[in-house]
Order: C-alpha cells, then sequence, then structure tokens
C-alpha cells in the first residue's frame, strides 16, 4: 500500500504516532538526584511533518497537501528521596491540527500522567551509575485522539558517566525502557536513547549535546483504523542536537532540534524544543 492514503488513514498516522509520542526526549537521565533536592522541568515543544513513512517504510508526502503541527508542554519533576532512590512524575498536554485542502482536525488535552521510582543500582568510583526505573502510566482523558485510554507500565534501565574529550568535560547516558499498555489489543513498546555531552567552558555554563534515540511498538492489531488508539504498529528513529546553558547553579535552559531519520506507518517530521530545569535543595 504506498502513500497515497485517504485522509482518515493519514490522520492516524500523526494522530498517534507524532501526537501521543512527541516526547521521545527522556527525561531525568542516569545520574543520581541529592536527597531533598526538588527538580522542576517545564517545556514546551512544536512539532511539523508533511510527509510520512508507510508500512514498508518508503517516505512520501500527505495527500492534499497534508499538514501535522503539533504544540506540546509538560512539567517534568523529581525529588531525592534517598540516595538510592528518586521520585518522579511527567504530566504533558497536547495541542494538534492536522489540515489538508479538504479540511481541519484537531484535538487537544492532557495524556498520559507517568509516575516513577528510580533505584540507583551501582557506581564505579563515583562517576559511572547504574539505574533501574519503574513507571506507572495513566491517562488522564478518553479521548483516543491524545492516546490509547489505557493504563501501562514501564521498566527502564540506564547507564551514565562522565569522562573528558579534547580537554573538555563530557557525559553519557544510554537508556532502554520497555512498556506495556494493558487492555484490548494491548500495546508493547521499545524506547531507547543514548546521549553524548561536552561541556564549552571552565565555569560548566555551556554544554551541547547529540542525541540518538527511537521507538519500536508492536501490537497484534497491525491495521490502519480511522480510530487514532488502533495505531499501534511502527517505528521510527530521531537525531536531536541540544545547547544548554546555566544562569546559576539551580537554574538552566535547554534548546534543543531533532529531526525524524527512519521510520515505518510514522510521519516524517521535525521538532523544537525549549526547557527550564530549576533545582531547589530542602536538605
Amino acid at each position: 500500500m504506498g502513500l497515497k492514503l485517504s485522509i482518515s488513514k493519514y490522520y492516524l498516522f500523526t494522530a498517534i504516532t507524532l501526537a501521543a509520542f512527541i516526547p521521545a526526549k527522556s527525561y531525568g537521565g542516569g545520574f543520581p538526584v541529592r536527597p531533598g533536592r526538588i527538580t522542576l522541568t517545564p517545556s514546551a515543544t512544536y512539532f511539523f511533518a508533511n510527509k510520512a513513512w508507510d508500512e514498508n517504510s518508503h517516505k512520501d508526502a500527505f495527500a492534499n497537501n497534508g499538514k501535522f503541527t503539533s504544540w506540546s508542554y509538560a512539567l517534568y519533576s523529581e525529588v531525592g528521596l534517598s540516595r538510592r532512590f528518586t521520585l518522579s512524575v511527567l504530566a504533558p498536554y497536547v495541542m494538534n491540527t492536522f489540515a489538508t485542502d479538504l479540511g481541519t482536525s484537531k484535538s487537544s488535552g492532557f495524556q498520559d500522567l507517568e509516575v516513577g521510582i528510580r533505584y540507583y543500582l551501582a557506581n564505579i568510583n563515583y562517576k559511572y551509575y547504574f539505574s533501574l526505573q519503574g513507571t506507572a502510566i495513566v491517562p488522564m482523558y478518553t479521548n483516543t485522539a491524545l492516546g490509547y485510554n489505557q493504563k501501562g507500565a514501564e521498566l527502564r534501565l540506564a547507564f551514565a558517566g562522565s569522562g573528558h574529550l579534547f580537554g573538555k568535560n563530557s557525559f553519557f547516558i544510554l537508556e532502554n525502557g520497555v512498556r506495556e499498555y494493558f487492555g484490548y489489543e494491548s500495546v508493547f513498546q521499545d524506547r531507547y536513547n543514548a546521549t553524548y555531552g561536552v561541556t564549552l567552558d571552565k565555569k560548566f555554563r555551556e554544554q551541547i549535546s547529540l542525541s540518538v534515540g527511537g521507538f519500536y511498538a508492536t501490537s497484534i492489531n497491525k491495521e490502519f483504523n480511522v480510530n487514532p488508539s488502533a495505531s499501534k504498529n511502527f517505528a521510527f528513529n530521531q537525531v536531536a542536537l541540544s545547547y544548554g546553558h546555566s544562569f546559576a547553579k539551580s537554574l538552566s535552559m535547554f534548546l534543543t532540534g531533532g529531526t525524524f531519520v527512519t521510520g515505518r506507518n510514522t510521519g516524517a517530521g521535525t521538532n523544537l524544543s525549549a526547557s527550564l530545569i530549576y533545582r531547589i535543595d530542602t536538605k
């Protein structure tokens, strides 16, 4: 089946594989959080796509000059409970628009609330850290244009460390999470990400990082349907470049640009995001 599909099937491509999963960026990372520290991270992301990959990974433009745009906003928070445990909460909100020469479809609302506990398994000389996180996923909506409307759970393993490159301080984070949504025609996902970054100055105020990551999702339902919740079989990989600036020890800003480089049953798009990280030490 080629990409010259009906509007309903193109909307399916975008509404689920883009709108519900734009936050491919992994929050938190694998480094420990100081006990008593509260981290607040508000973020805004803009996503645009006018092309898509079909089930055979062939890319073509949307029919009828179709364009998908999305604004997503999220608040992520971490709390250091002890030297071993960290609590995290993610609450996203999204506004989607899919427009063609024949009409426009819109959807907006909260998505899945994610509450997780991270356990730091071990470290090597306090430079390299291994962690395991379990996350509960609860939908904050009933409109299936915003997600599966199913509860789920995720188990994520991370390995993070720091070092030097050409005289610059550097860091890396490797993460892989497997996620299952429970219910009729449940979905299994594998979410993976690798990040490498360097600081640009001796005061640790400027940094850049490169990330490569993606999604793989599968279900017994491998067909398209006008109901967006049926889009349960897709994959994509993306690359992203990020710049970070620290205004103070308690406040940092990050600007990120990313693009999808390969895919199957998903849109081929570009995203831009901005986020602030504010740290509060209560101990």
